[in-house]
C-alpha cells in the first residue's frame, strides 16, 4: 500500500511548471537548467588530482551544451543511443547529461568489465557514439564494430575541445515519457538484460526519495567513490546531488586510506556506500578504540550505549560532540548523513554509527525501479529495517508466509518500462495487475517499513521444511575482522530427499594475526574461523545453524558494487 506524506520537498517545482517545463516532472536537462538558474556559481562537479579542480553549475552548463550541440553536428537525434564508460570524474558527468542534452538515451556502461564484455553491451544497445577513458580509448579506434565515432573523455571533453560559443542548434528536445538511459544489470554472459528508465523515473525517484524526509542541502557535498554507472551512485549521488545545487566530489580509488583523506579534505557531508566500504571504516575505528585497552573500550562502549538511547528516544543527537575525538580521526567530523545501500547491512554496524552520532540509514531498490523505493527516515529509523516506503511507491508483499515473508512487488513512476528489446523478460517480470516483481523476500510492518530476508533464488529449503534466508546469516558475520567474504549456500545432504544443509563460503582477512600479533597458519586460520561459526550457530535458530564450513585459498569474484558473484560457485 501507498502512505501519505505530508512534506514535499518537490513542491517548488510548480514554480518552474508551465514555463521550465510542461510536463508532470521535468526532464532532466530540464531539471539541471532549474538547478542552474538557481545555484549558477555554486560548485557542481570537484576532483582532487592532487590539486582541488572545479566546475561550478554555470560553468558545466556550457560545457554539457557545447557537447550537445556537437553530438547534434554528428548526427545525434532524439532517441540515438550513446555510450558512456570511464572512471568516476567530471568528464563522465559532462558525457552523460549532454547526451541527454542532445536528445539522446544514455548508455553507462562498468568500465570494469573486459573489453569484449563491453563489445557486447555496445552492439546490445546499438550505441553510435562511445565516450571513454584514454587507456581504452586506442583499443576502441582499433575496434569499433558499429560505433561511428570513439571520443576520448580526457582529451576530448577534458580539454574542451568542442566549440563553445558555436552556433546554436536546433534539438529536439526529451519529453519526460522519453526514455533517458538503458543500465545494464550485473552479469554479462549470454543476452544481457538492459534496463529502460525514462526522465520521469529518474527525476521523479530523485525528488520522491527526498520525501521520507531526507533533507538534502544545496551545500552539501556528495562523495562519488563507488561506480558512478551503477544506478545506486547515478542517482543517489549524482542526481540527487544535481537536482538540489549541491556539490559531487569524484573519489579516485576504493582504498580506505584515500577515502578518508578526501573526506577530510573536501569537508564531504553526504557520504553514500555499500556495506563493504562502512564496515571496513568502523572495524578501523573499534580497533583503535580496542587498542586503548580494556577498562577504556568499556566506558567509551557504555557512553555509546547511552548516546544511542538519547537519539533513538529524545531524538537528540549527543554523539557529535561526545565523541569528536573519534569522529575527528575517523575524518568523519563533517559528515551529515551517511547512507548504506547495494546490499544488506547489519543491525549491529547501523546502530553503532547512530551511537558515535552520525545520522545513519540504509535503503533499498534495484536498478528497476530507478532504484530507491524505501529509505530509513533519519528521526524515525528502525535499525533491521531497511526503510520506509518512498512516496507514491504502492508496495506489497506477495503469497506472504506463516511470518508474512512473501516476494516484494511494487508500482510506482520511478519502476521501469522494461528491458530493452526483450518483451518476454519484460512480461514476466510483472504480475497480471501491473506490479514489478523484485525478486526479492521481505514483510512489512504496519507502518510500511520493509525488512528483507534475501533473493528467492538464493534461499535453502532444509529437512524440516523450513526456509532459509543466507543474507540474513550473513549479516551476522559483518563485524568480524577474520573474515574478509562470507557466502551462506545451501547443499544437498539427501540426493534422494533433496533436502538442503547450510555451508559456509569463508574467505578470511589476509592481514589478521593470532594471539601473539604473528601471522597463523592455515590450521590456525581454520580453528578460528571454525570458532567463529560457533560462536554465531549459538545466536541463530536451529533451523538456520550452519553445519559445513569451506575456507577458500582465494576470494570469491566480487561485482564492482562489492557483491560477490554467487552465480559464479
Amino acid at each position: 500500500m501507498s502512505v501519505p506524506y505530508t512534506e514535499k520537498p518537490w513542491e517548488f517545482l510548480k514554480d518552474y511548471q508551465g514555463k521550465n517545463f510542461t510536463g508532470q516532472w521535468p526532464t532532466l536537462p530540464e531539471m539541471y537548467k532549474i538547478s542552474v538558474s538557481r545555484f549558477a556559481g555554486r560548485p557542481c562537479f570537484t576532483v582532487y588530482e592532487p590539486d582541488r579542480i572545479s566546475l561550478t553549475y554555470t560553468e558545466s552548463l556550457k560545457l554539457i551544451e557545447s557537447t550537445a550541440r556537437w553530438l547534434h553536428q554528428k548526427g545525434i537525434r532524439r532517441g540515438d543511443r550513446v555510450a558512456v564508460t570511464g572512471k568516476n570524474a567530471p568528464e563522465w558527468s559532462i558525457a552523460y547529461l549532454s547526451v541527454l542534452f542532445a536528445g539522446g538515451v544514455v548508455v553507462p556502461i562498468d568500465y570494469q568489465l573486459k573489453n569484449e564484455e563491453t563489445d557486447l553491451l555496445l552492439k546490445t544497445s546499438g550505441a553510435r557514439i562511445l565516450f571513454v577513458d584514454e587507456e581504452k580509448h586506442e583499443y576502441y579506434l582499433q575496434n569499433k564494430g558499429a560505433l561511428e565515432i570513439i571520443v576520448s573523455l580526457k582529451k576530448g571533453l577534458g580539454c574542451y575541445i568542442y566549440d563553445l560559443d558555436g552556433p546554436s542548434a536546433e534539438i529536439e528536445q526529451p519529453v519526460e515519457s522519453d526514455l533517458a538511459a538503458i543500465l545494464f544489470t550485473s552479469g554479462t554472459t549470454g543476452i544481457p538484460k538492459g534496463v529502460m528508465l525514462t526522465h520521469k523515473n529518474l527525476v521523479s525517484d530523485c525528488y520522491l526519495a527526498q520525501g521520507t524526509p531526507l533533507i538534502i542541502l544545496p551545500t552539501d557535498v556528495f562523495y562519488a567513490i563507488l561506480p558512478i554507472h551503477h544506478s545506486y551512485t547515478m542517482l543517489a549521488v549524482f542526481i540527487e546531488a544535481i537536482s538540489v545545487g549541491a556539490e559531487v566530489v569524484f573519489g579516485k580509488k576504493m582504498v580506505t586510506s584515500q577515502i578518508l583523506k578526501d573526506l577530510k579534505e573536501a569537508q564531504i557531508t553526504m557520504l553514500l556506500g555499500v556495506p563493504m566500504l562502512f564496515n571496513k571504516v568502523l572495524a578501523g575505528i573499534m580497533r583503535g578504540l580496542k587498542a586503548k585497552g580494556p577498562v577504556v573500550y568499556g566506558l567509551i562502549s557504555f557512553m555509546m550505549a547511552i548516546s544511542g538511547f538519547i537519539k533513538k528516544v529524545f531524538k537528540k543527537n549527543p554523539g557529535k560532540k561526545m565523541f569528536k575525538f573519534i569522529l575527528d580521526k575517523a575524518s568523519l567530523t563533517s559528515i551529515r548523513i551517511c547512507i548504506s545501500g547495494g546490499g544488506p547491512l547489519a543491525p549491529s554496524v547501523f546502530k553503532k554509527y547512530n551511537q558515535l552520532g552520525i545520522d545513519f540509514v540504509q535503503g533499498y531498490g534495484l536498478t528497476e525501479t530507478s532504484p530507491i523505493i524505501a529509505i530509513n527516515p533519519v528521526k524515525q529509523f528502525k535499525v533491521k529495517s531497511v526503510g520506509r516506503t518512498c512516496p507514491q511507491v504502492d508496495m506489497k508483499i506477495l503469497n506472504p508466509d506463516e511470518r508474512g515473508v512473501g516476494e516484494v512487488i511494487v508500482k510506482g513512476p520511478m519502476v521501469m518500462l522494461g528491458y530493452y528489446n526483450m518483451p518476454e523478460e519484460t512480461a514476466a517480470s510483472f504480475t497480471p495487475d501491473g506490479y514489478l516483481k523484485t525478486g526479492d523476500l521481505g514483510y512489512l510492518d504496519n507502518e510500511n517499513y520493509l525488512y528483507l530476508t534475501g533473493r528467492a533464488k538464493n534461499m535453502i529449503v532444509t529437512e524440516g521444511g523450513k526456509n532459509v534466508y543466507p543474507e540474513e546469516i550473513e549479516n551476522e558475520f559483518q563485524l568480524f575482522e577474520e573474515i574478509d567474504q562470507i557466502l551462506i549456500r545451501g547443499y544437498i545432504m539427501d540426493e534422494k530427499m533433496k533436502t538442503e544443509g547450510i555451508e559456509a563460503l569463508v574467505y578470511p582477512a589476509q592481514e589478521f594475526k593470532n594471539a601473539k600479533g604473528e601471522t597463523p597458519s592455515k590450521k590456525e586460520i581454520k580453528t578460528r574461523i571454525e570458532s567463529i561459526i560457533t560462536e554465531v550457530n549459538q545466536r541463530l535458530q536451529p533451523w538456520q545453524k550452519i553445519n559445513r564450513t569451506t575456507v577458500l585459498d582465494q576470494a570469491m569474484e566480487m561485482t564492482t558494487t562489492k557483491k560477490i558473484k554467487r552465480s559464479n560457485l
